[in-house]
């Protein structure tokens, strides 16, 4: 059956771009993997893969086309046995854009499966009953925060590459710099570590910075102003002398962006004393938890995800929405497994949950929010009423967050466990470029219902 190549986006704020060239042309046979075209923004050119073999059977877009939509048709890969000249008739075809694809759906399950357990949202009781909700992206939501806690306090500003004239380069400050003035919204030049140690330096003079990077990969080159003078300045200096500063942006894999822009860091800042960290999933998480790191006394690491951004959940419609930090969410009720995500990692909780719940499998989800300080409380509550815990996150397998749940889990929590502590983690390899490869490399619903599966003893 043909397979519509549609027009991929660069980034979450992509809209269109310009089919610069074809490098393969109707009638060329392509692999998986393939680069087929080339796009551009004015920001970025990107290659196109084919995500599937075959054969170019129409190209619907010409090369040097301006302003394509993303998500438009612009090719149509064929079968073996197809016939180019059906192309038309085919308007119910699959779609498979070069994007990572849609996560597989589950195996099927036993000839005779259980029934079907009920799977509905926990109620929050950080919300007071009868609150008016309202829709709100991530990206939304984190300008909202920064917005409202920066009219409440005059010491709080922003400062990083692109948030003021750009207004973010995810657009999380657009509006800030028209409200607040060049003097609170500030760009600055691309070097990490220089406007990081200003950033250290205003906090510990008494001011209250927001500082984002473009990507915590950039981080790096600042590790030593975060972690040696942000971090430890409280301790070593007896009480004295704080740094309440806010180290925010996007962690971890968005699409197709490397190795280089792909990792997650959680892990790496929830080793170190003094810092606090907050890896949100929906916007109600962005808001609440960024509004309460701002006022945080303690330098914070603020972990979104690019992919994210553009995401829409119900948010309270309150005046002062502030979340607590170091306390998780009962995202769903259940009585047979415990699943533990965060950030992203939710994605593919919640759907899986949804998919075991036909199974007949009840899990329990929680959304922990904050990696440091851990509600380890929430998740051993939980694992004594299952007795199952998988946990679900993007980043490496080797010392990750899941390892150090598994490991308090097992510590006090080990007379109940009816089965293996499990988890599904990203693959411990570097990023791949490549959209197929990168699909392989990061988990997926299918593995979560599999792995639960196998601690249900129901494979």
């Amino acid at each position: 059956m043909p397979i519509d190549i549609l027009m991929p986006a660069l980034s979450p704020t992509m809209e269109e771009g310009k089919l610069a060239k074809w490098l393969k042309a109707e009638g060329d046979a392509v692999t998986a993997g393939d680069v087929i075209a080339e796009i551009e923004t004015d920001k970025a050119t990107m290659e196109v893969e084919a995500v599937d073999e075959g054969t170019l059977g129409k190209i619907l877009v010409p090369e040097g086309t301006d302003n394509v939509k993303v998500n438009e048709k612009i090719a149509v890969l064929i079968g073996e046995d197809e016939d180019a000249s059906a192309i038309d008739a085919s308007a119910s075809a699959p779609v498979a854009a070069p994007a990572p694809a849609a996560e597989p759906s589950a195996p099927a399950a036993s000839a005779v499966p259980a029934a079907p357990v009920v799977s509905e949202p926990a109620e929050d009781p950080e919300i007071p009953a009868g609150t008016q909700m309202k829709s709100s992206t991530v990206r939304e939501a984190l300008r909202d925060a920064m917005a409202e806690e920066m009219r409440r306090d005059p010491d709080v500003f922003v400062m990083g590459e692109e948030v003021a004239e750009y207004q973010g380069a995810y657009k999380i400050t657009q509006g800030l710099l028209d409200e607040f003035s060049a003097k609170r919204v500030i760009d600055t030049p691309i070097t990490e570590h220089g406007f990081t140690g200003l950033g250290v330096g205003a906090a510990m003079a008494g001011l209250k910075p927001i500082v984002e990077f473009m990507t915590f990969n950039f981080a790096m080159q600042a590790i030593d102003q975060i972690i040696n003078s942000a971090a430890k300045t409280l301790y070593m200096s007896g009480g004295q002398m704080g740094a309440p500063i806010v180290f925010r942006g996007a962690n971890g894999a968005a699409a197709r962006v490397g190795a280089q822009h792909s990792q997650d860091y959680a892990s790496w800042y929830a080793n170190v004393p003094g810092l606090k960290v907050i890896q949100p999933y929906s916007a109600a998480d962005a808001k609440g938890l960024l509004k309460a790191a701002i006022r945080d006394p303690n330098p914070v690491i603020f972990l979104e995800n690019e992919i994210l951004y553009g995401h829409s959940f119900e948010i309270p419609d309150m005046d002062d929405f502030v979340l607590p930090i170091g306390k998780a969410k009962i995202e769903r009720g259940g009585t047979d497994v415990t699943l533990v995500s965060w950030g992203i990692g939710m994605t593919y909780t919640l759907q899986a949950a949804d998919e075991l719940a036909g199974m007949g499998i009840s899990a329990e989800v929680i959304n922990l929010r904050t990696i440091r300080p851990l509600d380890i409380d929430t998740v051993l509550a939980s694992v004594r009423k299952t007795g199952r815990v998988v946990t679900i996150e993007e980043a490496f397998p080797m010392c990750s967050v899941s390892s150090e749940i598994a490991y308090q889990v097992q510590e006090q929590a080990f007379d109940y466990l009816d089965a293996p502590i499990m988890r599904v983690t990203g693959k411990d390899v570097p990023m791949p470029y490549a959209a197929n490869l990168e699909k392989l490399a990061l988990p997926s619903v299918s593995q979560v219902i599999e792995t639960v599966k196998a601690v249900t003893y129901t494979a």
